[in-house]
Formats: structure tokens, sequence, C-alpha cells
């Protein structure tokens, strides 16, 4: 075992005796991993145990395996990657600036079904049998997307569409040509007189956002 996977096993451990919720209590479980990290590293300096080549990559790695989405992590802290999709656990694939790329990353199936138990924690969703398939919304606004079988033939699909959000303001909107000036202040003329406003637009045109952008 590595030094990496020997912290990630003592954190668990003390997760588990502490009875700390990582998802309700992220801010003690990061206090809590820093701490163990620090501790591992000093005692790996007196021999016997393998050392970390860099305490802040090892605390990170073990953030993200105890509370974060673990080998999908760090496509969720990639703020140009839109979407990132499993269609089979060898084949995880992500979106950025809407060209799908195959990424380096592999999962066994049983990897990719403890992430989805974690992804729908806070949702209070669940996906069996009985319920094939699940819409759910992340913690950060993603939307999650799975489908198992049988309705699949083999392996679970997972999709993630994440909130990403280029806009704030109309005036943001304006400034990356989305808008010409004019039809920004016709739009904020038409949410303060309270008039019905439609948003249309393709997949990942971000309609949803959109629709949150033309509030005043």
């Amino acid at each position: 075992m590595d030094a990496v996977a020997t912290v990630e096993t003592e954190v668990r451990e003390l997760i588990r005796r502490s009875g700390l919720d990582p998802a309700r209590e992220p801010l003690a479980v990061r206090r809590l991993v820093d701490e163990a990290v620090a501790d591992y590293d000093e005692r790996s300096m007196h021999g016997g145990l393998p050392t970390l080549a860099n305490p802040d990559e090892a605390a990170k790695a073990v953030w993200d395996q105890v509370a974060g989405f673990g080998p999908l992590q760090k496509y969720f802290d990639d703020p140009g990657i839109e979407e990132i999709w499993v269609n089979e656990p060898s084949r995880v694939f992500v979106a950025r600036g809407g060209i799908a790329e195959l990424t380096t990353t592999m999962l066994t199936a049983d990897e990719v079904r403890d992430l989805v138990e974690r992804m729908l924690k806070s949702s209070g969703r669940r996906v069996d049998l009985s319920s094939p398939f699940v819409d759910a919304v992340l913690p950060d606004g993603s939307r999650l997307h799975v489908v198992i079988p049988d309705i699949t033939r083999q392996d679970w699909f997972v999709n993630i569409r994440k909130f990403v959000v280029r806009a704030d303001h109309l005036d943001d909107l304006v400034k990356l040509g989305t808008l010409t000036r004019g039809a920004a202040r016709f739009l904020e003329a038409a949410v303060v007189a309270g008039l019905n406003i439609l948003v249309s637009g393709g997949t990942q045109a971000g309609r949803k956002q959109h629709g949150y952008w033309v509030s005043p």
C-alpha cells in the first residue's frame, strides 16, 4: 500500500470513529484530512513508512476520495469541462468547449456504483432494479443522469452536465457577444414589467442558467 492509500485508510477510520459526515461537515473533515496528512508526514520522517512525495497533493487526493467524487473530482474542479459521462468503466469522456474527448481515467464497475451512490446521497434519490434510471441535482447545481441494466445492456451509464456559469448579469452577456446592448436593455425592461419570456435552445445551451441571467 502506498503512502497516500495508507493516509486515506487512516482518515476513513478517523471519520468513522468521529461520526463526521463529509457531505454535511466538509470543513471539519478537511481539517481532519490536513491533520492526518501532517501527522503521517512527520511519522514517515522517522522511517518505517513510505514517504509522501507532496503532502499538499496527498491531502487533495485523500479529500477527493473521502469527500469528493474520487477519480472524477478533477473534472468537477476543471472550469473548462462542461460535461462528464461514463459509457463503461474503462471509457470516461468529458466535453470541453463542446468537443468530446476520451480521458485516461479507468474505473471498475464497483467504483462506478460507489460514485453514483455518493452523488445521489445528497438528493435522497436512489437507483436500483425497481428504479433503473434516475435524474438528480448535485450540490453544485450539476445535473446527474444514471441508467443501469436492464435498461442498458451491461454497464451503468452516467452523465453529469456541470453547472457552468460564465455570466452572472446581462452586462456579462453583452461582453461575451451573446446579446447586443439594446437587446439586453429590452430584456431587463421586460422582466421589470413582468412580461412572459420564453427561453429556448439546444442541449448544453444553458437554458436554465439563462433563465437566471435575465432576472433583474
